[in-house]
């Protein structure tokens, strides 16, 4: 499985470089912006799984840019969690309603954050954890690699095992080419949409032996959804 990225939003940077020596070492791929214009031109080169930013910053706060990035179409989906000294219940509160999905106050440990990340990101995006999905007889483990059918071991590409982990978490919803191309390939690579009509087949023809393709279904029109139940 591809690393996830996680944007750090610090201006102190040997706090900016601790946080990220713990979450390479949890297998992580790291950037690291010291301010809010840093952090903006990073996610608009390429947008992250998931930013933590830090609410006192050089050019603005935090707050306002966990706002700015909430009111962005291209970013409004992005787990944020806000790392801050601020303890009040008021200044949770604010961040919060500001956009943040998680607020964590210094000092913190690494297996405080790391939870917290993870966490987060079962909840916005539960295709990007490790944790093993199992629908009518199908499962599939993230952490091994492996997909099974009823028991039967299930061989497929790299790209097919992505897009399964990806309706498997998100099912009994339509979702256009252009939706799967964003949440599987990514914002910023640029394929044809059509590409996603070969990988359906390729996931349907791995699939066929234990018959759970009929659960890739074709909504005319619309895209394609995994049905969860019969």
């Amino acid at each position: 499985m591809t690393a996830k990225q996680i944007l750090i939003v610090e201006d102190e940077r040997p706090i900016r470089e601790m946080i990220a020596f713990g979450l390479r070492r949890s297998g992580f791929d790291v950037r690291e912006a010291p301010d809010a214009g840093s952090a903006r031109a990073s996610v608009a080169d390429r947008r992250p799984d998931l930013v933590l930013i830090d609410w006192m910053l050089p050019d603005m706060s935090g707050l306002e840019l966990t706002r700015a990035l909430k009111r962005d179409k291209e970013t409004q989906e992005v787990p944020i969690i806000m790392l801050t000294a601020r303890a009040e219940e008021q200044d949770k509160v604010m961040g919060l309603e500001g956009g943040a999905d998680d607020y964590v106050t210094k000092p913190f440990s690494p297996r405080e954050l790391d939870a917290r990340i993870q966490a987060v990101l079962r909840r916005r995006a539960p295709q990007l954890t490790l944790e093993m999905v199992e629908i009518q007889g199908l499962s599939l483990n993230p952490a091994t690699r492996t997909v099974k059918g009823d028991k039967t071991t299930l061989k497929m590409g790299p790209t097919e095992f992505e897009l399964l982990h990806f309706f498997m978490t998100h099912p009994d919803r339509v979702y256009s080419r252009a939706q799967i191309l964003d949440h599987v390939w990514g914002d910023h690579v640029f394929i044809e949409d059509r590409t996603v009509d070969v990988h359906i087949r390729r996931l349907r023809d791995a699939l066929s032996p234990s018959g759970h393709d009929k659960l890739v279904e074709t909504a005319r029109g619309a895209g394609y959804l995994f049905r969860s139940v019969p």
